[in-house]
């Protein structure tokens, strides 16, 4: 009886390894080319792509340098790709008159695509606090989302020791926050726009937009009324009263109009400098808190000087 050993084929020595090879070589990751037409941005992207200074100065590195950094993307089910990170080169590559930018393509799901967006957006040197706020309800959603499903492991088993303040803790530390101001600025993100809107340009301050956050969405739209006709911002023991009005269900226009008409004496004493006015005296380079030591420099040198006029 013939044996039946020879009917089976065996895959040589060089098929074996070259399979291996393309198996390795197909796993890893490539920067490829993409058309920035097929490139669409991150659903809900909290971080805003402004056509401001920096951008325009983004645009001619990328004119002469290309882009050094490729974007991270994620395939689409309509087609195209998802940026996950690099919305900013992104649109200065567009300005650039670029076609393509480098990007290397990762299939994530939803969460982790958040995390990693978050996480690269908030390297950067300044962040509005609408940005960060949203940027960290963002995060802290996914990871708990995450940690609410059982890995690949341990199937159908949970971390009983993951619960939602573990989730605080790691978004927390990762921002290099304390969970409290963690919490702080997610309450931002309960402030009508406008209202946030007036976060970002510094026209109420902080401390007082967390207060302003416990107020009814209703209760906002009637304070925005309220502050325009006594053309005024809440201070923070102001924006506390308003809270606890709210809370005690006795928050009315009239009790916001008659809140907002005092006199602030800190804000009467008050003298504000805005980068905006600042800007223009100094390099580009230099940060806020740069331009403060020069300042603070220049007020030293004027005041000694006025002394020894003084002392003649």
């Amino acid at each position: 009886m013939r044996s039946s050993a020879a009917k089976i084929k065996l895959t040589s020595v060089d098929d074996l390894f070259s399979s291996e090879e393309s198996r390795a070589d197909a796993s890893r990751e490539r920067v490829v080319e993409i058309p920035l037409a097929e490139m669409h941005p991150f659903k809900n992207h909290p971080f805003k792509v402004l056509d401001d200074e920096k951008m325009q100065d983004t645009a001619e590195s990328i004119r002469e340098h290309g882009v050094l950094v490729p974007a991270i993307v994620r395939p689409r089910e309509e087609g195209g790709y998802e940026i996950v990170a690099g919305h900013r080169r992104h649109f200065a590559s567009h300005i650039a008159g670029l076609d393509t930018m480098p990007a290397i393509v990762r299939d994530l799901d939803d969460d982790a695509a958040t995390i990693i967006m978050v996480d690269s957006n908030l390297q950067r040197e300044s962040i509005l606090p609408s940005e960060r706020a949203w940027a960290y309800r963002m995060k802290l959603e996914a990871v708990r989302r995450k940690a609410g499903r059982p890995s690949k492991e341990n199937a159908g088993q949970l971390d009983p020791n993951f619960d939602n303040r573990r989730s605080n803790v790691i978004v927390a530390e990762q921002a290099g926050e304390s969970v409290k101001q963690l919490q702080r600025f997610i309450r931002l993100t309960e402030l009508i726009p406008p209202l946030l809107d007036m976060v970002d340009e510094r026209k109420i301050a902080f401390n007082p937009a967390v207060e302003l956050s416990y107020l009814k969405p209703e209760e906002q739209i009637e304070l925005l009324d309220a502050m325009d006709s006594e053309q005024a911002t809440p201070s923070l023991s102001q924006a506390q009263r308003l809270k606890k009005f709210s809370q005690g269900g006795h928050l009315s226009i009239d009790v916001m109009r008659a809140i907002m008409s005092e006199e602030k004496k800190s804000e009467l004493d008050r003298v504000t400098l805005t980068s905006d006015k600042l800007h223009k005296y100094f390099p580009k380079s230099y940060t806020p808190q740069q331009m403060e030591q020069v300042i603070l420099k220049l007020l030293e040198g004027w005041h000694h000087r006025r002394q020894q006029a003084q002392e003649r």
